[in-house]
């Protein structure tokens, strides 16, 4: 039953960001230039939905199935400005994060393939670099891939 959720979530979630044009590569541009700010409104309407739902969650400690919810704070490292600017990078060239990756691929932009390639070899790399940049970046176990953390668990 939770997959068929998951599934319509997902569909509605991908429908409102193919109608309010997050996937569209003229609007997204337009929005990292700040020539038009519908996007800006977009995420600003995401932010304000969100940050009340979690609080109540968070006060509630259970998720709408009932499920015990705990939500830790991430936390803080320079890795977190790099990995930020390299997304805005990849974002800003592509017009495409990860949502509007499947979005795009959905309505059969193909396209969307060398955006995914892109994302796939970066998460590629950032697995390969990972143990070389940890202890540059401090980075704590919780920063470390999973694959990584299950070797240390072994």
């Amino acid at each position: 039953m939770d997959r068929l959720l998951f599934l319509a979530l997902g569909t509605a979630f991908g429908y409102a960001l193919f109608r309010s044009g997050a996937t569209d590569y003229d609007t997204v541009q337009r929005m990292f230039l700040l020539r038009d700010f519908q996007l800006w409104g977009v995420i600003a309407t995401a932010v304000a939905i969100t940050a009340p739902g979690l609080w109540l969650l968070r006060r509630h400690g259970r998720t709408a199935s009932g499920a015990v919810l705990e939500v830790k704070p991430k936390p803080r490292n320079p890795g977190n400005w790099i990995g930020g600017a390299i997304f805005g990078v990849g974002w800003s060239v592509t017009g495409m994060c990860p949502g509007p990756i499947f979005v795009n691929l959905g309505a059969l932009r193909l396209h969307a393939l060398a955006a995914l390639g892109g994302a796939l070899a970066g998460a590629a790399l950032l697995a390969w670099l990972h143990p070389r940049l940890a202890a540059a970046l401090r980075l704590g176990a919780a920063a470390r891939p999973a694959q990584a953390r299950a070797r240390t668990l072994q």
